[in-house]
């Protein structure tokens, strides 16, 4: 039987791994009774035994309840999501989950706002090949597990401005965008989300290069984090954060009220239905 030791090079993927095959064999149950037993695939679940797989969290969540694992699964799963995104963006994110306050302006829909397919239509770009499907798909299960941070108790304030841009380019499947654009009203509406569409009269603006989100700790620390031409950079600086802050300031100002954004976003969303 596999023993559940950890050593300090193996990845998180590795361990849950490990730990799933460990959980299994402790309970005296084959692949395949496994398989039977919890209707899932047996090489999917093989393939999450031997980390060629990232689950979703729902399958953590459920093989949790089926071995009475007291969450371990989901614990080791939130470890294992984060090493999906490249090393530059581990300490984002890090501060990312335990931000109170989140500033963002993107020019495309935010990842945060996504829909799964909306994400998955975005992450697959000319993607063909069998191995690269299989990575997007790990984006795509990142991408989700990344929403859950805007249900924490108590929820980060979040401000998103959004250019217009955002809404203009819909992805193929017109009832992925159609959901996708209801699934931004529905955002927009709830009270810790605060939701600003950026419209194009406004013209060129300075931010139109890339994004800029701003966090802000329990501590009232804050960095900035910026993206854009295939770069990435977190500022921690505080002069250099304030100055990003007013950038960020004098956007907000030329954008719409949220109220006013949610009301263009359902008129886009009936454009787009007509």
């Amino acid at each position: 039987m596999t023993e559940l030791t950890t050593t300090d090079e193996e990845s998180g993927r590795a361990a849950l791994g490990r730990a799933l095959r460990y959980l299994r064999e402790k309970s005296g149950r084959s692949l395949g009774q496994l398989a039977e037993e919890t209707r899932y695939d047996k090489s999917y679940l093989y393939r999450l035994e031997v980390s060629q797989r990232l689950s979703k969290l729902a399958v953590m969540e459920d093989l949790d309840r089926f071995y009475d694992s007291g969450g371990l699964l989901v614990q080791l799963w939130k470890v294992a999501r984060k090493e999906v995104f490249k090393d530059r963006y581990k300490e984002f994110m890090r501060l990312e989950n335990v931000a109170r306050i989140m500033h963002l302006f993107t020019l495309g829909i935010p990842g945060l706002l996504q829909t799964e397919e909306v994400a998955r239509a975005l992450l697959s770009g000319a993607q063909e090949a069998y191995t690269e499907s299989e990575l997007v798909e790990e984006q795509v299960i990142a991408r989700m597990g990344r929403q859950q941070l805007l249900h924490r108790k108590p929820p980060p304030s979040v401000r998103i401005i959004m250019d217009e841009y955002a809404l203009r380019r819909p992805v193929a499947d017109s009832k992925a965008w159609d959901e996708q654009l209801a699934h931004l009203v529905d955002m927009s509406e709830v009270a810790s989300v605060a939701l600003q569409v950026l419209p194009f009269a406004v013209g060129a603006h300075h931010l139109m290069d890339g994004s800029l989100t701003l966090l802000w700790q329990d501590d009232a620390s804050a960095v900035a984090y910026t993206e854009g031409n295939g770069c990435a950079e977190l500022i921690e600086d505080a002069a250099a954060v304030t100055r990003y802050r007013l950038s960020y300031d004098r956007l907000r100002d030329l954008a719409l009220p949220p109220s006013e954004s949610t009301t263009f976003i359902r008129g886009v969303l009936k454009e787009h239905r007509s």
